[in-house]
């Protein structure tokens, strides 16, 4: 065999025994809403075959969980019990409108895609998703949108009574202090039980009764409501 060919199979095995290479992300989420908080964010970075949620399909206990009450420790434990990797509440506690958080540093190991999901405040089940987006293995910076989807498991009655707890109707909070009372409720008559792209809320401009607990000029929204800057390093 000649030195050259010795030489390359050298190399085409060095190369094949290399480990993956770990890529470092620093990610920053915006709230884009006039009037909504999300609450605490959950980001992860997990293989191809996991996901936060998946729209078109039902959402799993740990995500209503989520959706509902803001709690994402069930999500959080559910991606780092398959080998994934999190950052639990970045901006250490809720994010306010317009509100922004930045230099969230997260080393993905060997993982190849990465989520985001929080519940957006005052609603009754939606919440802020990204969905296992690929992470790119060309160093730079990608921004992109996130939209709004309602998790299903919840009518919109867009009463504030303080439910949280999963499969207890109602808002937790508003957490601007700028919800009314005194609602008789929304007649939601979606029958739509999987997650998909959340429609807004209605709301009134009755503080002390109406239909809605929620203020339309404060709390209602529109598509998309986060902005995601990732670079990878």
């Amino acid at each position: 065999m000649k030195l050259n060919q010795i030489s390359k199979i050298f190399i085409i095995g060095s190369v094949i025994s290399l480990p993956v290479t770990a890529a470092e992300l620093e990610i920053s989420v915006t709230n884009l809403t006039h009037g909504n908080h999300f609450t605490p964010l959950l980001i992860a970075a997990h293989d191809m075959d996991s996901h936060l949620f998946q729209a078109g399909e039902m959402a799993t206990p740990a995500l209503q969980k989520m959706a509902e009450g803001g709690d994402i420790g069930d999500l959080d434990a559910a991606v780092t019990g398959v080998g994934g990797v999190t950052i639990a509440n970045p901006a250490a506690g809720l994010l306010a409108p317009s509100g922004k958080v930045d230099s969230i540093m997260l080393d993905t190991g060997d993982m190849t895609h990465l989520s985001i999901t929080a519940m957006v405040l005052p609603t009754n089940d939606a919440f802020v998703g990204l969905d296992a987006w690929k992470i790119p293995t060309e160093a730079g910076s990608y921004t992109f949108t996130l939209n709004a989807y309602d998790a299903g498991t919840e009518a919109n009655d867009e009463i504030v009574n303080g439910g949280g707890m999963s499969g207890v109707p109602g808002i937790p909070a508003a957490p601007g202090g700028d919800g009314g009372m005194n609602a008789t409720g929304v007649m939601d008559m979606s029958s739509n039980d999987k997650v998909h792209i959340h429609p807004g809320v209605l709301g009134d401009t009755d503080l002390q009764g109406g239909m809605s607990d929620l203020d339309s000029r404060v709390h209602r929204w529109l598509n998309p409501v986060a902005r995601v800057t990732v670079v990878v390093k």
